[in-house]
């Protein structure tokens, strides 16, 4: 249906209105567009920051982790070369270990067969070359060098 003044309505009632109130309901429309555009907008630049606000707390966080683990590769790098060198000594001393353990059997041998060629005279005298010594008593590392010095 058309109003007095010449244009249609949305409504089904036929209200008096005059040009000027329409332009004042145009007039508040617009307002009310303009002031939804500008409240969009503001939205818009708050999501944007906050966009822009979250990527940078990952970029800092990227970063920090960066750090940490460059750190935790060099202890770990520190870490692994320790353990070589203790993996090292520990064949040293294996070694060592092996090395001694049979010069003590060796020196246990010579021991036993000198016990048994010695030989006992009249009243319970050792008579031998190595009689001099008390054989009861433990072989001191310097005595065993000197053994097989000689």
């Amino acid at each position: 249906m058309a109003s007095p003044s010449g244009t249609s309505s949305g409504s089904s009632l036929l209200l008096p209105t005059s040009g000027s109130e329409e332009d004042l309901h145009a007039l508040m429309m617009d307002q009310k567009k303009r002031k939804r555009m500008i409240s969009n907008r503001e939205s818009a630049r708050r999501s944007r920051m906050r966009k822009q606000k979250h990527l940078d707390d990952l970029t800092a966080q990227v970063n920090q982790l960066r750090k940490e683990n460059s750190q935790i590769l060099s202890s770990l790098t520190l870490t692994t070369q320790q353990c070589f060198a203790v993996e090292a000594d520990n064949s040293v001393l294996r070694t060592q270990t092996m090395e001694l353990t049979n010069r003590l059997q060796s020196l246990n041998e010579i021991l036993l067969f000198l016990n048994g060629s010695n030989t006992i005279v009249g009243n319970g005298f050792l008579i031998g070359p190595w009689s001099s010594m008390c054989t009861n008593q433990p072989i001191m590392a310097s005595t065993a060098d000197n053994l097989l010095q000689h």
